[in-house]
């Protein structure tokens, strides 16, 4: 689980709690008419942009950025040298027997096409066509939570806009303006919060965890052509390696000395 995602939000809504609740008027910040406004204008413009499939599906978009635990790309470097290493010792063959106890479907997928002797070419045009896809249905979930990050805002308005002409409609009776210009602004902060604590913040760690994913994938891609060629375990590593941050280059060059 990403704890920070989780962390993230509870901290921004928290301290906004406590903001609310320090003030002298806490029964303003509720209205049910702004929850309608802005959750129901937000969810049927999105509806309207996108197609229902792809809006139900936002529940397990979201999911990941809540609970994706990305492999690490360390990690995914040792996989491949050890097949490199069983390449090098018993043929390109016998790494077959290594394809069960591979648990990225991705990687599977590549050794696969190695052991069957597809030529390096098509191994890379299939499997950056695969990234490829993943890059866009990634994008694709991206999008949609910019999207709704924009809309939550714009029916903040449009509440506060209905609230203030349901104030001037009633400016017989002064005793109601100070009410109703607060009911008439707390739209705007809910399609706000909304906006900037979830919608907004979730696309950017999509965005995030996509990158990651892409980036540990180029790798897997990397690394099965170099095996394929019969590289050096060592020369798989090194070129893997350059794939990685530099202080995290550092670390595994120290563990592997």
């Amino acid at each position: 689980m990403d704890l920070a995602t989780l962390v993230g939000i509870i901290l921004a809504g928290l301290l906004i709690s406590i903001t609310i609740l320090t003030g002298p008027g806490v029964a303003f910040f509720f209205s049910l008419g702004s929850v309608m406004v802005v959750f129901g204008g937000t969810i049927g413009a999105t509806l309207i942009n996108y197609p229902l499939k792809e809006v139900l599906a936002l529940i397990n978009v979201a999911r990941n950025a809540f609970f994706s635990v990305p492999a690490s790309s360390s990690e995914t470097i040792d996989v491949l040298v050890r097949v490199a290493e069983k390449a090098r010792r018993e043929g390109i063959l016998a790494i077959e027997r290594e394809l069960e106890s591979l648990d990225d479907p991705f990687m599977k997928i590549g050794v696969q096409y190695a052991v069957d002797g597809t030529e390096p070419e098509t191994i890379r045009a299939i499997l950056e066509s695969e990234l490829g896809g993943m890059e866009e249905r990634h994008a694709q979930g991206k999008k949609m939570f910019e999207t709704m990050g924009a809309f939550a805002p714009a029916f903040g308005m449009i509440g506060t806009l209905i609230g203030l002409i349901q104030m001037l409609a009633s400016l017989d009776d002064p005793s109601t303006i100070g009410s109703g210009m607060a009911i008439a602004l707390v739209t705007t902060l809910y399609g706000s919060m909304l906006a900037n604590i979830l919608f907004i913040p979730l696309a950017g760690k999509l965005e995030f965890r996509s990158r990651e994913e892409a980036r540990r994938k180029e790798l897997v891609v990397e690394g099965i052509l170099s095996i394929q060629s019969g590289d050096n375990p060592r020369i798989v590593r090194e070129k893997l390696l350059t794939f990685l941050p530099p202080q995290e280059r550092k670390y595994e060059d120290r563990d592997k000395e």
